[in-house]
């Protein structure tokens, strides 16, 4: 019998019973080990079990404890899915992440999406994934047809698919995640199906294809379930047994990965995937102590399967960071030692300008990596760690348990493709700012080297000869806004979060106001840098609803330049005062003060929201060293 697919990448837990048991009462304690126990490799059973203890210890969620408002996934399909639930919420626990799921009726999603009196529309989801079973997208087709009439059915189909969708967003303004077609269905062929288009094979196949541009048009994202059965094999997800007994397409024992697979796209929507890579180097990038063997004795390179799998890795690595991925290394090694073979070895495909951020010392890696995190300014809940060493793999996961520790095979050809099926660095979409981020880090270092050089911050501001770029929202910057809006907490002053159905729907709105900002200086682009949204709440008010920033550029007076552009465009739109909100969260305390700092005077203040006006009749521009450009 073929074995499920399993998250190999994660630790085992062999005591995770016990672990299980242990837990009493709710609370932050609790909370970090239901998290702690959601990261290691559970079987399906288990999985359930940790679901149940989660629900009977959080009947009312986790409140804060968790980052952001619940997730309410809502499930729809013409099959049996409600076994796929359970695995679906410990996903998103392994994320730190609270789903609330609801499973729709049987076969009756189109009934559910149109009637506004239907237990969906009572339960109000904010993400909605469509699962539909191979035969029922395959009906309609015939084997006698040609290429032609299996394309019309072919549109048909897609056609029906679409229409959930549209239901789906004009309804609920939620995101939407569309199942790939399971390829389980027998050949009639062989090896050449393609030649018979109506084939059911044939039909699954085109279905797929056809998905991809019709959910790119949509703003609909895909799970690629039909990926992972070519990967694992159609024994390994489907039982045709249990198929045709009790209408499950996806069997018990996948049920773990699907959830996985279902939780990092929910992550990826609101921003949660993980941004840097943090690398070991010996053993890890190359075979060998660099300050044992030197140069000439690493394995590195061809002449041996080790050696080229070394190189499989830096290729990888290599790749993701041109994705946008940022690298860091954390390394036990003199620094001089440990930088040779990126200058010295004619066989390193990762170049030192690749590394973001350079750490080799003696100090343990926990130490290591809180630095790196605080030096390219991010999350350490932001981090992935990736060391051949398990009792540095362990102590990381230890000391810092938000960070990303997978399992690294012993052989490197194996972890490209383990890296890979983690799902770690899953994104919904790429923007033109996440191919040059690592650019963009690089030119941080500089401009970093350059501030510690100077006494000056005035003459230090005014000689990086910045440039703020602004428009108004608009379809060619729509997923880079998406993308800061959903993934921005420390600059952020309400963390209002926003679907991409509800950032179209701005760019339509004449009463709302929706700015986006660039930041060029003589070091480079720094990219999509800012949001602020606002909305006219009376003729003469504008509401500010989102104001966030990349943690970047802080310290560089850019907020004085947005606020002005803000006060200009609020005033053409007949507004003549400017109200401002912070909502307090765990992680945005830096902004607290951002309104007043700004001019803005208190209305309204408590212990977790404060409210700011701005009367624009009295408003002059803040000086500033940016010169303000329009895009």
């Amino acid at each position: 019998m073929t074995s499920p697919p399993r998250l190999t990448w994660l630790p085992q837990a062999p005591d995770w019973r016990t672990r299980l048991r242990a837990l009493g009462e709710g609370g932050p304690a609790a909370w970090r080990e239901l998290v702690a126990l959601a990261k290691t490799d559970l079987d399906a059973a288990a999985v359930n079990a940790l679901d149940a203890k989660a629900r009977a210890l959080f009947p009312q969620g986790p409140g804060e404890l968790a980052p952001g408002a619940p997730i309410r996934l809502a499930v729809l399909g013409s099959s049996s899915l409600g076994h796929l639930l359970a695995s679906i919420r410990v996903g998103g626990l392994r994320r730190g992440l609270w789903i609330d799921t609801y499973q729709g009726a049987y076969g009756q999603y189109l009934q559910e999406l149109l009637d506004t009196a239907s237990p969906l529309h009572a339960f109000g989801p904010s993400a909605i994934l469509f699962a539909y079973d191979a035969e029922h997208l395959t009906r309609g087709f015939d084997v006698r047809q040609d290429r032609a009439q299996a394309d019309a059915v072919k549109e048909q189909r897609l056609a029906e698919i679409a229409q959930g969708w549209n239901l789906a967003q004009h309804n609920f303004r939620c995101a939407v995640i569309q199942q790939t077609a399971m390829p389980i269905l027998d050949p009639l062929l062989g090896q050449n199906e393609h030649r018979l288009p109506g084939s059911p094979m044939a039909a699954i196949s085109a279905i797929n294809r056809g998905l991809e541009e019709a959910a790119d048009a949509a703003g609909v994202d895909l799970l690629r379930i039909d990926g992972e059965v070519s990967r694992h094999g159609r024994l390994a997800w489907h039982d045709r047994a249990l198929w045709r007994h009790a209408k499950q397409e996806v069997m018990s024992s996948a049920a773990p990965m699907y959830g996985d697979l279902v939780a990092r796209l929910l992550a990826a929507q609101r921003g949660q995937s993980f941004k840097c890579l943090v690398l070991d180097l010996d053993n890890t990038l190359w075979g060998g102590v660099i300050g044992d063997d030197g140069l000439e004795g690493l394995v590195l390179g061809q002449g041996s399967a080790r050696g080229e799998g070394f190189v499989s890795v830096q290729r990888y690595v290599k790749a993701l960071s041109a994705r946008g991925v940022i690298l860091a290394v954390s390394s036990k090694n003199d620094e001089a030692t440990a930088l040779l073979p990126f200058g010295g070895h004619p066989d390193m495909i990762v170049s030192r300008s690749d590394i973001a951020c350079f750490r080799a010392n003696w100090e343990d890696k926990a130490t290591n990596i809180r630095a790196i995190a605080s030096a390219l300014n991010i999350g350490l809940e932001a981090l992935v760690f990736l060391d051949d060493n398990p009792f540095e793999r362990e102590l990381v996961r230890r000391e810092l348990p938000m960070v990303a520790v997978p399992e690294a095979p012993d052989d490197p050809a194996l972890v490209p493709d383990s890296l890979a099926a983690a799902g770690y660095f899953e994104a919904v979409r790429v923007t033109q700012d996440d191919l040059a981020r690592g650019r963009q880090y690089q030119a941080n270092t500089a401009r970093q080297a350059a501030l510690a050089s100077t006494a000056d911050m005035a003459g230090y501001l005014r000689d990086l000869d910045m440039r703020l770029i602004w428009g108004r929202f608009d379809l060619v910057n729509l997923g880079r806004i998406i993308q800061l809006i959903n993934k921005t907490n420390q600059f952020n002053l309400t963390t209002q979060r926003y679907s991409e159905q509800e950032v179209r729907d701005l760019i339509d709105d004449p009463a709302a106001l929706g700015l986006y900002l660039r930041l060029v200086d003589r070091f480079g682009d720094n990219g999509l840098i800012a949001v602020v949204i606002g909305r006219k709440t009376s003729p003469v008010a504008m509401s500010i609803d989102a104001w966030l920033m990349s943690c970047r550029v802080l310290g560089r007076k850019v907020e004085a330049a947005t606020l002005n552009i803000l006060a200009a465009q609020a005033a053409q739109m007949g507004a003549r005062t400017l109200i401002g909100r912070y909502i307090r969260t765990a992680k945005n305390g830096m902004v607290q003060d951002h309104y007043p700092r700004l001019g803005f005077t208190a209305c309204a203040t408590g212990e977790d929201e404060a409210v700011y006006t701005l009367s624009l009749a009295d408003f002059a521009p803040q000086e500033s060293a940016i010169r303000i450009e329009t895009a």
